[in-house]
């Protein structure tokens, strides 16, 4: 326990730490990376006026069958290679921690880089499943999140069981929200990106 809790203290970050940084935290399999990923990033560096964001490389999302996965070493190394952004870092620092569940990734995280301020990213999408999630609500409670608009979701996850559970949360988004207490929580709306890594490994298996 001593070394992992020494492992954890140490954890290298992947980008510049500093005092007041805004830190976008997009969480995912990234199986592959793709399009979207990008352009979810690069909405909420520029609308909430982040200085980074990390991709945090999931050893193994607990709501995903293992089968057809890339091993964890593949996805990181694909990612760092298809991340062509100077303010997006990825790492494999959920693996250092040992953690499954985003929430406890979240306390680690803050616990470890007290001195940032991070937003947790997430599409549409995971706002209607996010209720299936582990500890969902401290979620709400540990970070703002910031939630951008998918195709085919953007309406139906704003009445879904997690907006209307902190509906009271909700902010317009602007550059100060990085650093407003949690539970807070904002809609980035926009050009929507329909790129999904489902889809990307169905085209691939195609042409197989």
């Amino acid at each position: 326990m001593r070394d992992f809790i020494s492992k954890m203290n140490w954890s290298a970050p992947p980008g510049p730490v500093a005092t007041g940084l805004r830190v976008g935290l997009l969480g995912g399999s990234f199986n592959p990376p793709h399009e979207g990923h990008l352009h979810a990033s690069e909405l909420a560096l520029k609308r909430l006026d982040l200085d980074y964001v990390w991709w945090l490389v999931s050893p193994q999302n607990p709501l995903k069958p293992e089968r057809g996965m890339e091993s964890f070493e593949r996805r990181l190394k694909t990612a760092q290679d298809f991340a062509r952004h100077p303010k997006i870092m990825v790492t494999g620092i959920e693996a250092e921690f040992g953690t499954r569940f985003t929430a406890d990734t979240l306390e680690k995280l803050k616990h470890r880089f007290p001195q940032l301020r991070f937003v947790w990213l997430m599409g549409s999408d995971n706002l209607l499943q996010i209720p299936r999630w582990r500890r969902w609500q401290e979620i709400f409670r540990l970070v703002p999140i910031a939630v951008v608009t998918r195709p085919g979701t953007a309406v139906k996850a704003r009445f879904s069981k997690g907006a209307t559970r902190f509906k009271s949360d909700y902010r317009s988004p602007d550059r100060h929200f990085a650093v407003i207490s949690p539970p807070a929580w904002t809609i980035l709306d926009g050009r929507r990106n329909p790129t999904s890594a489902t889809a990307l490994r169905a085209a691939s298996r195609s042409l197989g």
